[in-house]
């Protein structure tokens, strides 16, 4: 019989609560020396028996004790060195099972419920070691979850990844064992709960529906191979809420490209400048970059693994020379671990952009930025924006971002990648030298 695994930490945290005294049980719960496959002589197991629904089942403990150091009219172990410990562990489980088939009246559960099931729902409890063996049987849904992450690209699994240790922390603070729980039990609630417990780290909501997202996929999979039919996202929706524009006005751009900034930032704007030219280019793109070849630079981007050719225009081969690498295109993997931390430094360096004042002997630097919200991905945004302002059709724009449908029409229709050059040539031209 299949027993949703959740109740077992919710088992723990109501015994005490639930333990009202009573003589009379619907199980039956009473000791057992256990010597059928013991030799004379020889200390037997001592045992629990649990008598319920005309079934029985026997829950094994750590006293092994002779027939002679047994008081079956006490029910208490004697004339035995550990007879203290033995009758402690042994009066100790009785009541934990006593408590559990109290607690399984009251949640009117215990009729439907064999002996056996008592036992293993004992063991999943308050024996851990035995839990791995209890629930082997039921496809839990971290299961499916890390099976279903895993056949996920390398980017996308750490997105995946991320959601698990979320869910991982939510459930240590909870004391839920996550381990345990099945489909059924993230319900409605427990996301809500879950979203809450996000929102302390992170505020944007936004951000917090990548995780449900995450989750509701590993759902979707699950029903389409029949494992559940649970599926709590029918009540629980996930909306997006509207976010500010991360985007430059030509005259903005004009002024943070142009301004004087520190020798130790110059790397850093020139940098952003170049993605700008490169119609917004990721870091990760950008850093992986090799070679230019016949005026273009060719790639599958990272976010999306589709192919994407830009042409290098001269102002941002003029950038490109000044910042070659060694064994790539830019010097960004030469001098870096890699895209993240360099993506945390440019980003750092692009909010300090502004008037800089000193004070004090030690000439503490004040920063006045410009743009203090600003980071890499506005080089993409403000690109996108300056191109619609010049009215470039949207297609040429989507293709020019990478945003192509993907459609059997994309595939057998090769979009005029001149439509693209010639977009980016414009509003290079606009922004650099105001010529429309």
């Amino acid at each position: 019989m299949h027993i949703c695994t959740h109740m077992y930490t919710q088992i723990g945290q109501n015994l005490l609560i639930f333990a009202v005294a009573t003589a009379i049980f619907m199980a039956n719960i009473s000791f057992y020396l256990d010597t059928r496959r013991t030799k004379n002589g020889a200390p037997s197991v001592m045992k629990i028996v649990i008598y319920h629904n005309r079934e029985r089942a026997l829950v094994s403990t750590s006293c092994k004790i002779t027939p002679e150091q047994w008081d079956d009219e006490k029910k208490q172990v004697i004339n035995c060195d550990d007879s203290v410990k033995f009758n402690t562990i042994l009066q100790g489980t009785k009541n934990q099972i006593e408590s559990l088939v109290r607690w399984l009246e009251y949640e009117k559960k215990i009729d439907q419920m064999s002996a056996n099931d008592i036992k293993n729902m004992f063991e999943a409890q308050f024996e851990p070691e035995k839990r791995a063996r209890i629930t082997k049987k039921v496809i839990t849904f971290e299961d499916r979850y890390l099976k279903f992450s895993d056949t996920k690209t390398p980017s996308t699994k750490r997105l995946y990844t991320v959601t698990y240790n979320r869910m991982l922390e939510f459930c240590k603070e909870r004391n839920i064992r996550f381990s345990s729980l099945t489909f059924e039990d993230i319900t409605r609630d427990w996301l809500a709960s879950f979203d809450l417990f996000l929102s302390v780290h992170s505020p944007s909501k936004n951000a917090r529906n990548i995780h449900f997202r995450n989750i509701r996929a590993v759902f979707n999979d699950a029903i389409d191979d029949e494992i559940t039919t649970f599926y709590p996202f029918r009540k629980f929706k996930i909306r997006n809420v509207a976010t500010r524009k991360r985007n430059l006005k030509v005259e903005d751009l004009r002024t943070l490209f142009n301004y004087p900034v520190e020798k130790c930032n110059k790397g850093y704007l020139d940098i952003f400048k170049l993605m700008f030219m490169l119609i917004g280019i990721n870091t990760v793109d950008l850093a992986n970059l090799k070679e230019i070849k016949d005026g273009r630079v060719d790639f599958y981007r990272a976010k999306t693994h589709r192919l994407y050719s830009i042409k290098v225009e001269p102002e941002a081969l003029e950038i490109i020379e000044r910042y070659k690498g060694k064994d790539w295109l830019v010097d960004i993997l030469d001098r870096y671990k890699d895209h993240k931390d360099y993506t945390k430094h440019i980003n750092m360096a692009l909010k300090k952009i502004g008037p800089v004042t000193r004070s004090g002997l030690g000439g503490k630097k004040t920063f006045d930025p410009l743009f203090p919200d600003i980071s890499t991905y506005w080089a993409r945004h403000s690109w996108a924006t300056i191109a619609a302002s010049l009215d470039i059709p949207k297609d040429t724009i989507a293709h020019a971002l990478g945003h192509g449908n993907n459609t059997i029409t994309d595939i057998y229709i090769d979009f005029d990648q001149n439509k693209v050059d010639e977009a980016n040539r414009r509003v290079l031209d606009w922004v650099l030298y105001g010529k429309k």
